[in-house]
């Protein structure tokens, strides 16, 4: 039986789901201040809420961009049905170019459309692989969570980066789940949060997550980390992944590959979590997985709640100042210590070996 992960406030929430023709979904940048849900009416809006990130996270990209094309075959008229659909593939698939479970969920959801014999079906068969997609999404995560649990000792202090939690997959998350089973089992686990400058999902994300879930956190400058682990302060690393090469080399959230290097060099685990529709098997190595660069804004100013409650953007850089803005770096597999999957642990460099049992 599926348990699900993502309480807000005792109450049970998916990050996205379909209610008729309307995706909702967990509105991101206004957590921790807020809890709302944003409403996308039509295939349009749920792309925007892509490519703003209301909504992100490796798996819910994927869910959302799964749902935004069924959306599309449920407005497409008749009479131009197949184009419609097609030119709402495009304008989904470019909302964002790192993460693979957004193109993943993209051609399923695409061949359920085309296999079918008229505009009718079409619609039913593309709502029905994309809740498909969303399901297998929350139970490969739950099943991470299970696997991974085994790797965590009572009193195990665990450092993350970013958020691979509730709020970037379905439910349970990828690099968090391990941490929420083993809480569940009974275990007593502490998290290293990462605040994950320019957007500061860590800071934001993770630690309001934890906070609901009751585990103990703190959380620390993305340059701490180094000082933590130099200390013996840290007895593991965990993150996610947005898209992995076939040779094992992982994209992740920018600031991942240094946190790979310092825990290399001071002997620590170094373990990805990520369902296997992460995986990129066209992808023959990092090298060749294209990097989102995002606005200059993102780094020159910082949103939150002042002395009077107000939730506002301020800008902590000289005025004129420029900025670049790489939203993900590339881990080489060398420094991995093994990939959580649903299907089970693999070392990065037997991935292509254990192709055909993950596929």
């Amino acid at each position: 039986m599926y348990y699900p992960a993502m309480l807000v406030n005792g109450t049970h929430y998916r990050t996205v789901w379909l209610e008729g023709q309307v995706v909702k979904m967990i509105n991101q940048p206004l957590i921790p201040h807020d809890f709302k849900i944003h409403l996308c009416m039509n295939h349009k809006e749920t792309a925007v809420a892509i490519s703003t990130m209301i909504i992100r996270g490796a798996g819910a990209i994927g869910a959302a961009a799964g749902y935004g094309l069924a959306q599309a075959a449920l407005e497409a008229p008749e009479d131009d049905f197949s184009a419609y659909v097609k030119d709402a593939f495009e304008t989904i698939k470019n909302t964002r170019p790192t993460a693979q479970n957004l193109f993943y969920a993209l051609e399923r959801v695409n061949k359920a459309i085309l296999r079918s014999s008229s505009p009718e079906t079409a619609r039913q068969n593309g709502v029905n692989e994309a809740e498909a997609i969303a399901d297998e999404d929350a139970a490969s995560c739950k099943r991470i969570g299970e696997l991974g649990e085994a790797l965590i000792k009572d009193g195990f202090r665990i450092l993350t980066h970013c958020n691979a939690g509730w709020l970037a997959f379905v439910d349970w998350g990828s690099a968090i789940s391990p941490v929420y089973s083993a809480k569940r089992s009974g275990k007593k686990v502490f998290v290293w949060v990462d605040e994950t400058r320019p957007r500061c999902q860590g800071a934001r994300l993770t630690a309001w997550e934890l906070l609901e879930e009751g585990v103990d956190n703190a959380v620390i400058a993305d340059n701490a980390s180094g000082y933590y682990m130099h200390k013996g302060e840290v007895d593991m690393v965990i993150v996610g992944s947005d898209r992995i090469a076939a040779n094992g080399d992982v994209a992740n959230k920018i600031g991942t590959y240094e946190k790979a290097v310092l825990a290399k060099e001071n002997n620590i685990p170094f373990y990805v979590a990520a369902p296997t529709s992460t995986i990129d098997w066209n992808c023959p190595t990092g090298e060749s997985i294209p990097i989102e660069e995002r606005g200059e804004e993102e780094v020159l100013g910082i949103f939150g709640r002042d002395e009077n409650n107000e939730v506002r953007r301020v800008f902590i850089t000289p005025r004129g100042t420029k900025a670049r803005n790489p939203a993900f770096d590339v881990t080489p597999a060398g420094y991995i210590t093994g990939i959580i999957t649903e299907k089970g642990i693999i070392k990065p460099g037997e991935l292509r070996k254990a192709k055909e049992n993950v596929k």
